[in-house]
């Protein structure tokens, strides 16, 4: 079976930045809804288009393309005292934008006076390469296709 619309997709995959890095080692497989979804990148998706079980992709992402460039406005340094008392580096804030989205920020840096939280995806700014192997493809179920998403 050929991977196109409204397939489901499995994945081994392997992400490295281009100095062949690799930051992300794919511990768990891959799965996504095929088709425009949102599952994955756009021109990942275009890459797998057409191919089947055992077959091999390589592509490389600009970081435009993958998970965007680093945007310091998403960087803020804010009161010790608005956080607990027991914040550390590294943990997950929520936020509420204007428009009443919900932001995920983490903690990167906690002096006595200020909390230093970054909203970038650790991935931003980097070109990425993507290889892995097509492990399954299946039609997508109807429930799946109605909710836009793979179970």
């Amino acid at each position: 079976m050929k991977i196109s619309r409204n397939h489901v997709v499995t994945l081994s995959y392997q992400v490295s930045d281009r100095d062949g890095e690799v930051v992300d080692a794919g511990q768990e497989h891959l799965v996504y809804l095929h088709g425009g979804y949102g599952g994955l990148f756009d021109a990942l998706e275009v890459a797998l288009q057409g191919k089947s079980v055992a077959d091999t992709f390589r592509v490389e992402l600009k970081a435009e393309e993958a998970f965007g460039e680093y945007d310091p406005d998403l960087v803020s340094v804010e009161p010790r005292d608005a956080f607990p008392a027991n914040i550390q580096i590294g943990t997950q804030v929520e936020l509420d934008a204007e428009d009443g989205e919900i932001l995920l920020f983490k903690v990167t840096h906690i002096d006595q006076d200020t909390v230093t939280i970054n909203g970038n995806h650790p991935l931003c700014g980097l070109d990425l390469v993507f290889a892995g192997t097509v492990v399954a493809v299946r039609a997508a179920t109807a429930k799946e296709i109605a909710r836009g998403e793979a179970n």
